[in-house]
């Protein structure tokens, strides 16, 4: 019985081998179109479009300012563990592994152990057949011979398509970052309103008090009463909307963190500093000197480029149904017509059959299938191409956003300086008495909209920056997000 299995194995060895021999003479032609990366735009095009450079080495991302807080640095460390919208990725990229692994292994021979029992009841019209009732068990082999390459193609579709989901998972970090950047930098400009706007409020009060002391000695008069209180009720109206203002955004980065809502507030009390009381202070040029490979590397481009050759493929596997396919089918094993007698000696056997299989006449199937993939891989190139426009546009937008917040912040930290010292000024000459209430009025609301807006536009410069740093694509001088 052992010289039997010993007699199987090397059968099967010496059957792998042959087959594996066989594939390596046999599957050096691969039909259809190999990929070439379509010639949108040249760099020279794309260098003078956007200013970029050839060769300038890529800069550290985290030198934007933004990335400097470390409470946004918490807060991005554990969106990447704990976001739903992560794990999702992760999870469509482990499926196109898994995918590509089973394609993988098309082309290679299989071998299934097989146990059965045939029985033939043939009609007496049939007349005297061999008996077709008995047992069997023992091992199926099959293997297709991807001489044309067909399913080697498949194989590259499925690469791609793997590739193009790590693509994928590297988006999603980017536009999760921009995110979270996002509704922390309003939660941040939400707070300094908050907090100016109750500081403010002192200031008015004390005003308030005072000109109510006029007007008890007659020195003020119903209006300069009224404008005053004006002033200070204008000011408590605001606070509530900070406050919604802020919950609202503390809300939205918990969703982005996977977590509920008010579980953030100890964190978030554990910056001292508010990133928006100050203007941020940056190297101009450093950060817009980017390297021409900026839009082809971005991550969107990339998936929309690993999709174009995942479609390449398929043309490929396409064509390839037009010429034979080679496939080699064996069996070895025990038949009997009883089972006491399946062990025995006589029982063994074994057949093999090489069968070539070539499409004569499908109705033209197969060519208008060709055609189909051909259209598709058309409709995956406009795609790509539209990938690389959107990119050069959010490149060039968010160079531009940057550019001019910067000048509008400059001037707006300018104005509420001058602004400031005005009031200053005319709240002291209203104290002695050298003139009218109104002035003070106009002198504070000019103030107060100054103030407001040198916060919004130290907002607004951060969140242009997390836009720059997703319209780069968020890759450059930085690691590529953890592989699984």
């Amino acid at each position: 019985m052992f010289a039997y299995f010993r007699t199987i194995r090397r059968i099967i060895l010496l059957f792998i081998l042959g087959m594996l021999a066989l594939s390596l003479v046999l599957t050096a032609c691969t039909v259809g179109p190999d990929y070439k990366r379509p010639a949108f735009f040249s760099d020279r095009q794309v260098e003078q479009a956007l200013d970029l450079k050839p060769d300038t080495p890529p800069i550290v991302i985290t030198e934007l300012p933004v990335f400097q807080d470390n409470t946004f640095k918490q807060l991005i460390e554990t969106a990447r563990r704990q976001s739903p919208t992560i794990r999702q990725a992760l999870l469509r990229l482990k499926q196109a592994r898994e995918n590509l692994k089973i394609t993988t292994v098309q082309g290679l021979p299989q071998l299934d152990a097989i146990g059965q029992y045939n029985y033939v009841k043939e009609s007496r019209n049939m007349g005297y057949l061999t008996r077709q009732d008995y047992y069997q068990v023992g091992l199926d082999a099959s293997w297709e011979i991807d001489i044309f390459g067909r399913l080697r193609r498949q194989s590259e579709a499925a690469a791609a398509r793997a590739e193009g989901m790590i693509e994928n998972l590297k988006n999603v970090f980017v536009s999760l970052d921009a995110e979270v950047g996002n509704a922390y930098v309003t939660l941040r400009m939400n707070e300094e309103l908050h907090r100016e706007a109750r500081r403010n409020l002192k200031i008015q009060t004390d005003l308030w008090r005072l000109v109510q002391d006029k007007y008890e000695t007659g020195l003020a008069g119903d209006i300069d009463l009224n404008q005053a209180a004006f002033l200070v009720q204008n000011t408590q109206a605001a606070l509530p909307m900070y406050q919604q203002n802020m919950d609202t955004a503390k809300s939205r980065l918990a969703l982005l963190l996977g977590q509920l809502p008010d579980t953030l507030d100890e964190l978030l009390a554990a910056e001292k500093t508010n990133l928006v009381r100050l203007s941020p202070n940056y190297n101009w040029k450093k950060i817009t000197a980017l390297p021409v490979s900026i839009l082809r590397n971005r991550p969107d481009v990339r998936i929309q480029e690993q999709a174009l050759i995942a479609q390449n493929a398929e043309v490929g596997a396409a064509v390839a149904e037009l010429f034979p396919t080679i496939t080699l089918e064996g069996l070895l094993g025990f038949q009997a017509l009883s089972y006491p007698r399946l062990w025995q000696h006589d029982s063994y056997g074994y057949s093999y059959v090489p069968k070539v299989n070539l499409p004569l006449f499908h109705f033209g199937a197969i060519r208008n299938n060709i055609r189909l993939q051909e259209e598709i891989k058309q409709e995956y190139l406009s795609l790509y191409e539209q990938a690389l426009l959107n990119a050069a546009a959010d490149v060039y937008q968010a160079l531009s956003a940057l550019k001019n917040e910067r000048m509008r912040n400059r001037f707006a930290r300018q104005a509420y300086e001058n602004a400031k010292v005005a009031a200053e000024l005319i709240r002291e000459r209203y104290q002695s008495g050298l003139i009218p209430y109104s002035d003070v009025l106009d002198a504070e609301q000019r103030r107060l909209n100054a103030q407001n807006q040198m916060i919004e536009s130290n907002a607004t410069l951060y969140q242009n920056m997390l836009i720059f740093y997703k319209a780069v694509g968020g890759s450059f001088g930085t690691k590529n997000p953890r592989k699984n």
